[in-house]
């Protein structure tokens, strides 16, 4: 079968816990399902996505327990988030404060999202599945931008925590999250015919939810790396701070790598999606540590007293 740009069946077919192929699941089950030959169109029993390899069976059959490891990665992952929320909060003067609190904000709130859509206990092509996994893009999309919008302003073009910063910054973030969430929707449920059905149907094919999913994401990174490299080097004129952010460019390249390339099915009971949620945690965390390396200066811990 030729690939073409857009084709989600790679991904699907390889990868168990994508929670994007979730959408594809009824759009290939009420139109075609025998395109595909595994029994993975069996709702009462089937694991995540469309047609996978080795996918986690729904929870409870034959004693699944769903997708356990990454359900605890991802509930770890939301308490050190929140930690990480209130370590920016309490930072009251630091430099693009309010900015980056929204980035791990919108982070956290795509953890119990991943959970629910990666954990094999709700049905697939239920309304609800597809509806939160809908949701999840759109928070993922957004997130990105969060990212990016972060790196932008750290250029100090226009002065953080204003209203000249904030409502661009803001837009943006609800401009990404309602096109990739319609969008996202109009795939799984589809209630047009502008973003599906796939054509030809076995190829999963979506090139709009495949550029805001697979290929934005990548590329807000890969920018938002540009950005600090030249603050760093160029503005601060320093070093140390710069191997913070390679860092967590290395652990987030790792966590898609993981996603894409390890993450295989262990007896049907785990796969490498708990890791790619550590890994991408941890790009979080290291994220925080460098903002607080060139934000230290400005920060506000000690109270004056004079005598």
């Amino acid at each position: 079968m030729h690939t073409r740009f857009g084709d989600f069946e790679p991904l699907c077919h390889t990868t168990p816990s994508y929670p994007w192929c979730n959408l594809f699941w009824r759009q290939v089950n009420d139109t075609d399902p025998s395109v595909f030959t595994s029994n993975s169109f069996n709702a009462a029993t089937a694991g995540v996505g469309v047609n996978p390899d080795c996918a986690i069976p729904f929870v409870g059959t034959d004693g699944s327990l769903a997708n356990i490891a990454n359900i605890i990665a991802c509930a770890l992952s939301i308490a050190f988030t929140i930690y990480l929320v209130w370590g920016v909060i309490r930072r009251r003067a630091a430099v693009g404060r309010l900015e980056f609190c929204i980035l791990l904000i919108l982070y956290l709130f795509t953890l119990p999202l991943q959970l629910i859509t990666t954990g094999s206990f709700l049905h697939q092509g239920s309304t609800a599945l597809v509806v939160l996994t809908a949701i999840h893009a759109g928070l993922v999309a957004a997130t990105f931008w969060a990212l990016l919008g972060n790196g932008i302003l750290s250029t100090q073009i226009v002065e953080d925590g204003t209203l000249s910063s904030l409502i661009p910054f803001s837009f943006f973030i609800v401009a990404f999250f309602a096109a990739t969430t319609y969008i996202a929707l109009d795939v799984g449920l589809g209630f047009t015919t502008v973003f599906g059905p796939s054509n030809p149907l076995v190829n999963l094919n979506s090139i709009p939810l495949f550029v805001l999913t697979s290929v934005w994401p990548g590329a807000a990174a890969l920018l938002y790396l540009v950005f600090m490299i030249y603050i760093i080097l160029g503005v601060l004129n320093e070093v140390r701070p710069i191997w913070y952010y390679i860092l967590a460019g290395v652990l987030f390249v790792l966590s898609q790598l993981d996603y894409f390339l390890l993450s295989k099915g262990t007896a049907q009971k785990i796969d490498g999606s708990f890791v790619a949620t550590i890994l991408e945690t941890a790009a979080v965390g290291v994220l925080y540590l460098g903002w607080r390396s060139i934000t230290e200066e400005s920060w506000d811990d000690e109270i004056y007293y004079p005598r």
